[in-house]
């Protein structure tokens, strides 16, 4: 590993610590409020990067339409999922995607119709709001969908889980691809990943799901040996998906960061690209396979 490899990986895991650090620490402590901000925060910080890189290559999108509804959806959610609870506020959420809709294209019949351009507006528009604010909201997600114990909820153990699995699976992709890739990935969309890198990372990633497990096993208790072993490789393989997704998106709008937010990491959206993924899967691994 070179010396500017070197530095690189200090400031992205010095970045890391910092931002997962104060978002675990808002949740251990029992401040719903302070996680609704914090998750919040990073949905619409990453939204506007992703219409930032849009705007970058010039295509066309509602960002300020997007924000809104992103603000809305994620106000609602939350106080849907603490005071009602998960099943009522699945009808909330397809509420407010399908008043989005809606809303896009109403604002659409307030522009001219040319060529394929409104149809590239709308779709872009969607597409943001579904990539960053609706998959990430799963962290939320994962909060509630545990049993309350004492009044206290308890699936931040599992939102940790989750980060950390994540975590480790991108460590293990930069470290190990750092020392010895040599095979290239998918070079027309990152050329710098290889399958050392990939290989790297689903192992990193079931040391983490072992490594909490079996730290933090009486937190977790519907999780055992074996769906800590599976649980690490999907999530591996899902951190290693989200990745390459964002690269898809970063190629394609000629950007090498979402944003300048993070020394090391880049933006928000570099930050979380990978959770976006194991977020969701997690949870409907805990919902369809555990019987959560």
């Amino acid at each position: 590993m070179t010396s500017s490899t070197r530095s690189v990986f200090i400031r992205r895991l010095c970045s890391s610590i910092a931002v997962w650090g104060v978002a675990l620490y808002i949740i251990f402590a029992g401040f719903e409020v302070g996680f609704f901000f914090l998750i919040g925060t990073i949905a619409i910080l990453g939204l506007w990067e992703f219409y930032r890189m849009l705007d970058h290559k010039q295509l066309p999108n509602f960002k300020i339409l997007g924000l809104i509804c992103a603000v809305i959806f994620i106000s609602g959610s939350f106080l849907y999922y603490s005071k009602v609870g998960l099943n009522r506020s699945y009808d909330f959420e397809l509420a407010v995607i399908l008043f989005f809709i809606m809303v896009v294209f109403a604002r659409q019949m307030f522009e001219r119709t040319r060529d394929i351009r409104p149809v590239e507006t709308m779709s872009y528009t969607i597409f943001g709001f579904l990539y960053v604010v609706w998959l990430f909201n799963f962290m939320t997600k994962l909060v509630y969908l545990f049993p309350h114990h004492d009044g206290h909820f308890t699936g931040q153990y599992y939102v940790l889980y989750c980060v950390v699995v994540t975590k480790f699976s991108d460590m293990g992709a930069y470290v190990v691809g750092s020392l010895c890739g040599k095979h290239l990935l998918i070079p027309h969309i990152s050329p710098k990943k290889t399958w050392e890198g990939f290989f790297g990372a689903i192992a990193f990633a079931t040391l983490g799901s072992y490594g909490m497990l079996h730290l933090a096993g009486s937190r977790l208790p519907a999780l055992n040996d074996l769906h800590a072993g599976i649980l690490g490789i999907l999530l591996g393989f899902a951190a290693i998906i989200g990745d390459l997704a964002e690269s898809i998106i970063k190629r394609s709008t000629d950007t090498k960061d979402s944003g300048h937010m993070l020394p090391g990491i880049g933006g928000v959206l570099d930050l979380i690209d990978s959770l976006l993924f194991t977020a969701p899967l997690l949870f409907f691994y805990s919902r369809l396979v555990l019987g959560v």
